[in-house]
């Protein structure tokens, strides 16, 4: 059942986003893919993800264990940390220090948890700043990455 819950977060976190994104425009044209997409994106897989929670076959189970509100509680304030650490740390940072308790509350050591959050962060920096010529705060690293 807490799937179920999950995924109808998920859809009405989905929605609200992509609501919110719809008026993200850029008064100058800076970048090929402009403010709309990368959240219309996430707010899709987010919204295809939370529909498949919701609609998947499975036990219908009841009941709640409390290490679940543990696990739902810890990514939550993994992903609000991110939110408030996104500037000051980087990307890079903020990614691997929200990987590493979320990595952790889906059953991962905190070994592979950490190495997946550093894979996880500079891979996806990398992808955003070279490839798609999407700016992102470097933060802490500014120095290394050469700052923005």
């Amino acid at each position: 059942m807490s799937d179920r819950i999950l995924g109808a977060a998920c859809l009405v976190a989905g929605a609200g986003m992509a609501w919110a994104a719809q008026d993200y425009a850029a008064p100058i044209s800076y970048e090929p893919v402009g403010p709309r997409a990368f959240p219309l994106l996430l707010a899709g897989l987010m919204a295809l993800a939370g529909s498949w929670l919701v609609a998947r076959p499975g036990p219908q189970g009841f009941g709640l264990a409390r290490e679940h509100f543990k696990t739902i509680g810890l990514a939550a304030a993994a992903v609000f940390a991110y939110a408030a650490l996104f500037e000051t740390f980087g990307f890079p940072l903020a990614t691997t220090v929200m990987a590493l308790p979320v990595g952790m509350a889906f059953g991962g050591s905190w070994k592979q948890s950490l190495a997946g959050g550093v894979v996880m962060g500079f891979a996806f920096y990398l992808m955003f700043d070279k490839l798609l010529d999407v700016v992102l705060p470097t933060g802490l690293l500014s120095f290394v990455l050469g700052g923005r």
